[in-house]
């Protein structure tokens, strides 16, 4: 009698962003954040989002399909917002599967915490003294400091932004463009590019996309 032929699920990379994330509890503007998880591969794949504290999140969509090429944004929002939930490490645990075999192909865990205070003060409670070492001593000269240190500080976030934007744009042309051995009589042989290559394009878009929304 012959035995059944088992195959080995493939494995790949799973292209998240943000790789972690961090609530305030006195910043109502960091209790909702977004993932997203991209899919730069020739195929459809589905998505499933797990916690560790399933409890103190809610999220959406918690599964779904993403089509090729293609990314899908997850709603996080923190609904337990208290001090004794600080300074806890959770984790959000993302699965894809491969479709529409519904095998696991690739995982990633996403850390998640929240922290005391507000974004500005990154959670403390009191000052931090370094602070105080960077502030002049002369009273006359500080006022002529500050407003050139907040005008270079915009000159050099437009100029960020710019190169985040044209970098965006590189990003997105390429991931438009056919993949290597994909029959498209419009576009010439050699603008074709590899399947590793548009996964850069589709990690560098996360990351330039993540600038230009802080900015």
């Amino acid at each position: 009698m012959q035995g059944k032929l088992t195959t080995t699920p493939r494995k790949l990379p799973l292209f998240v962003f943000p790789q972690s994330m961090t609530f305030f509890l006195n910043d109502q503007s960091t209790h909702k954040q977004i993932l997203t998880v991209y899919n730069p591969y020739d195929f459809p794949i589905t998505f499933k989002v797990l916690c560790t504290a399933p409890d103190k999140y809610k999220v959406v969509p918690p599964e779904g399909t993403i089509k090729s090429l293609c990314c899908v944004d997850i709603i996080v929002r923190h609904t337990h917002l208290v001090m004794s939930n600080c300074n806890v490490i959770d984790k959000f645990k993302i699965r894809i599967q491969d479709y529409p075999n519904k095998q696991i192909i690739g995982r990633k865990d996403v850390k998640a915490q929240l922290l005391p205070g507000t974004r500005e003060t990154g959670g403390r409670s009191t000052p931090d003294p370094k602070m105080f070492e960077q502030l002049p001593t002369n009273e006359e000269s500080d006022q002529p400091q500050s407003s050139t240190f907040t005008a270079q500080s915009k000159a050099i976030d437009r100029e960020i932004n710019y190169i985040a934007l044209f970098a965006g744009i590189i990003c997105i042309a390429g991931l438009l463009l056919p993949t290597e051995g994909e029959q498209n009589n419009r576009v010439p042989d050699y603008l074709h590019i590899s399947v590793n290559f548009k996964l850069i394009f589709s990690f560098v878009l996360g990351m330039v996309t993540s600038i230009i929304l802080r900015l």
